[in-house]
């Protein structure tokens, strides 16, 4: 038997490992290729921007119900919303100027109440605050308080109002907004607005930072019902067509 010379062995073995090598690493390199940031989502990260924002605004019209928090900036003042909204009603805490407020609404009636410092600040005396304080004042639908305020109660309005990004739309990449992937969407690269819109399940928005410094909401328990309840009587003051502060 002829034995075959070492220089030659060496050689092949040098080709046959090069080639494990390449193999290798052309495999790597085709999996990582292949890695989709999409893969077991429901795919609106594939989609154009505005087609985004269509669906997510579809999703939530559709949501029985959503938990928002955050601020929003309008007129010049700053609103502090921690609110949970629904068809038929919502409730939850607005502060402003310092002063914090609870709203509640059943059906198309409005309930505020606050202590007899927003009373006091709202009226100019101190002469209705004590019998308003830590009640639920009615607030007559044709009061300019009336439409101040039931916006923020009010799911479809304020989501219709919130949802809106301004100029051009374009997609800015996968993210992350506590432990859910999502898709950002932008209005006029950032100046017009972000939105997050959640990549799991139902594509709904997740994070809002409103154009021009207009506030940041965040918003959860989408689809979680909730109960609004009818006050008390004994908690409930009614100044029938015209509030105090008026």
């Amino acid at each position: 038997m002829t034995a075959i010379p070492r220089s030659r062995t060496c050689r092949a073995a040098w080709a046959a490992a090069t080639c494990v090598l390449a193999v290798t690493g052309a495999m790597a390199l085709t999996g990582c290729s292949s890695e989709d940031p999409d893969a077991g989502t429901n795919g609106v990260g594939k989609l154009p921007a505005d087609q985004i924002q269509a669906k997510t605004r579809d999703a939530a019209r559709t949501a029985p119900a959503v938990h928002l928090s955050g601020t929003v900036v309008t007129s010049g003042r700053t609103y502090t919303l921690d609110m949970q909204l629904k068809a038929e009603g919502g409730t939850g805490s607005v502060t402003s100027d310092g002063a914090t407020f609870r709203l509640l609404r059943i059906g198309r009636q409005l309930y505020l109440k606050a202590d007899a410092g927003f009373w006091n600040h709202a009226d100019g005396s101190d002469g209705a605050a004590g019998k308003l304080d830590g009640k639920y004042v009615k607030v007559p639908q044709g009061d300019p308080a009336y439409k101040k305020f039931s916006g923020f109660t009010d799911k479809d309005v304020l989501l219709d109002g919130l949802l809106t990004l301004h100029g051009k739309l374009a997609a800015d990449g996968h993210h992350d907004q506590s432990g859910t992937r999502t898709i950002r969407i932008t209005g006029d690269t950032g100046s017009g607005g972000t939105l997050d819109v959640s990549l799991e399940g139902k594509p709904y928005p997740l994070r809002l930072v409103r154009g021009g410094s207009a506030g940041t909401l965040g918003f959860s328990e989408w689809g979680k019902d909730f109960t609004v309840t009818q006050p008390a009587k004994s908690d409930t003051v009614d100044y029938g067509k015209q509030l105090p502060t008026s």
